[in-house]
């Protein structure tokens, strides 16, 4: 057994690199500034499809309270997402790349991945 563990060579690892076809899908990068641009980052940084979170998580990545309409009027998730601008709360996700679908009751709302992909980006 000794001259078993003895007569074993090291072993060598040799750095495999990233295959030719691997590119990055972003060529443009959007950013958002403003009182919303913590909400953009954490949602553009996100690999799932799909984000629940609560009014309270939201306070949380924005570092301030949400306005009352916020969690009254479901329409403020979702009255910019077809105008070229936007509002800039609503531009915080749908330049993100998401859809914003609020549950009022719960107080969470539902950040899911747009099919279309993000507005600000090219593909190569």
């Amino acid at each position: 057994m000794w001259k078993w563990l003895t007569g074993r060579q090291s072993v060598t690892f040799r750095r495999v690199s990233a295959p030719a076809a691997v590119t990055e899908r972003r060529t443009t990068r959007v950013v958002v500034g403003g009182k919303y641009a913590q909400l953009y980052t954490y949602l553009d940084n996100r690999f799932a499809d799909v984000i629940v979170l609560t009014f309270g998580q939201i306070e949380d990545v924005l570092g301030f309270a949400l306005p009352q309409l916020a969690r009254t009027y479901q329409p403020w998730w979702t009255k910019g997402e077809s105008n070229a601008g936007g509002t800039p709360h609503a531009d915080a996700w749908t330049l993100a790349g998401r859809t914003a679908t609020p549950n009022l009751q719960a107080q969470t709302v539902t950040f899911e991945r747009a099919a279309t992909g993000r507005p600000g980006l090219r593909e190569p």
